[in-house]
């Protein structure tokens, strides 16, 4: 049985109406999709009222429409950001000719993998997510974890959009491919790793959006310098609504960093866990893991998959219009550290091939600045700490120093060492148990737990005692 897909039900500014074709495909998707959602969406809320934004257009007035909805209801929209006129591609080999409207048959499956890998982790997130709305610290934070949930579900609408228009038959079938992987499934893992990790309780959903989450954010910027026009315009309109997904992590973190320097002041041994807090090296050790495994989302430290597409123009460096003189990045060489021989050395790679790289140090200095606001608390506290980014040696998966183990440091160090001490540096079981101990939901308005902070303001002008999510049941 299909479903009736309608301006209606799908806000759209892409003609949605008046393409057929388009129209038959998405009914034929959507009934997967909401049998997904149910499945594997917020478990236990989906009866619920929920205090929503949702996308109705692209105008400044359209794009945040708030009002009470059902998740399940939720208008899961189809935007690009408004085209162009004349817009023409600005860096790589093909500088100065029109964007594509439509795929180069040289491109296709370039710009097919581009958009399944960034699809992919929309749904994932969600999966990662599913039960974490039955241990809400408050009814604020419940909201906005159903707000990121429904949004990631926008961007995957989004993306099978463009692969179901523009990719025929392979678009449709990578399309069901989207909802068929299970994040930490060990037969059928989602695509990237950071997205198959354990998201068990609220202290590794706000670590998530920090890091994770802001690595969609320079990954969608990268994309959206794209030559193929509708995926640039997609990822434009994205990155509107990604913003909020950072905020939830950078301030969720930072209410825990402002609680825990509050509880650590009542305690003459400044012991925040000795009055149900969570303690600033444990924190240290989840930033440590989330971090660690973002940074292996951008990819090995020499690329030329990464030159590559470059070249193609359909993946650009974070904001390549305006914060780069050069645009065909020919000539020019990037500094950046490596191992050969088991010594780290530093050496220079030609700038196409460093890319991948380009792009985490401008993450990581985005990091750091989230960071630093953390570290203002801990100081204007009077606690005698600092959060840190480990070494981008530290805990990789992927690139030039996968193979070796590192400590925080960045230094090297031996496998019995890594057993023995890893568990000072990455959560271990003790440190799971305690923090899933912490994890007792608060339902009532205008209450929070023990081990985190109210926000400073609620969200679209409400106050925090606002009634975000209207139970069904207690």
């Amino acid at each position: 049985m299909t479903a009736h897909i309608s301006d209606e039900r799908i806000p759209n500014n892409v003609d949605l109406a008046g393409d057929k074709r388009l129209q038959r495909a998405l009914e034929q998707w959507q009934p997967a999709f909401l049998d997904w959602w149910k499945q594997m969406g917020p478990e236990g809320f989906q009866g619920d009222d929920v205090y929503l934004r949702t996308a109705i257009s692209v105008e400044p007035g359209g794009w945040a429409h708030f009002d009470y909805v059902k998740m399940p209801d939720y208008r899961w929209g189809i935007f690009l950001e408004p085209k162009a006129d004349g817009r023409t591609i600005h860096f790589g080999d093909h500088i100065g000719q029109p964007v594509w409207d439509e795929v180069p048959g040289e491109l296709r499956n370039l710009l097919r993998r581009l958009i399944v890998t960034q699809g992919d982790t929309e749904p994932a997130s969600v999966e990662q997510q599913r039960l974490l709305g039955q241990t809400a610290p408050s009814l604020y934070d419940m909201r906005n974890l159903f707000q990121v949930n429904v949004e990631e579900g926008r961007h995957l609408w989004a993306m099978v959009y463009l692969l179901h228009r523009y990719f025929g038959r392979d678009g449709r079938e990578e399309a069901e491919g989207l909802l068929e992987r299970r994040s930490g499934d060990q037969d059928r893992p989602r695509i990237l790793g950071a997205f198959n990790e354990p998201t068990n309780h609220w202290l590794s959903f706000f670590m998530f959006t920090m890091f994770t989450d802001r690595d969609g954010k320079y990954q969608l910027s990268a994309l959206s310098e794209n030559g193929f026009d509708p995926l640039s315009r997609t990822c434009r309109f994205m990155l509107t609504e990604e913003a909020h997904h950072m905020f939830v992590g950078e301030t969720g973190v930072g209410r825990i960093v402002e609680r825990t320097c509050q509880l650590m002041k009542q305690d003459a041994n400044e012991d925040a866990r000795a009055h149900g807090g969570i303690d600033l090296p444990t924190m240290q050790k989840y930033l440590n893991l989330w971090y660690s495994v973002s940074l292996d989302l951008f990819g090995g430290e020499v690329s030329s998959n990464a030159a590559e597409a470059f070249a193609a123009g359909v993946k650009g460096r974070h904001k390549e219009a305006t914060r780069f003189e050069d645009h065909t990045a020919l000539g020019s060489v990037y500094p950046m550290e490596e191992l050969e021989g088991g010594k780290v050395v530093k050496r220079e790679v030609p700038m196409r091939n460093a890319l991948n790289e380009v792009l985490r140090d401008d993450y990581v200095e985005d990091c750091q600045r989230g960071l630093d606001r953390w570290n203002k608390t801990i100081r204007e506290a009077g606690i005698r700490f600092e959060l840190t980014l480990p070494s981008r040696r530290f805990h990789r998966a992927i690139g030039s120093f996968a193979p070796v183990k590192c400590d925080p440091a960045g230094n090297l160090v031996s496998e019995a060492d890594w057993q023995s001490r890893q568990g000072e540096w990455l959560p271990n079981q003790e440190d799971e148990v305690y923090i899933k101990s912490l994890m007792v939901p608060v339902k009532e308005q205008g209450k929070i737990a023990q081990w985190i902070a109210p926000p400073r303001k609620g969200i679209n002008g409400q106050a925090f005692e606002f009634e975000y999510v209207r139970r069904t049941e207690s």
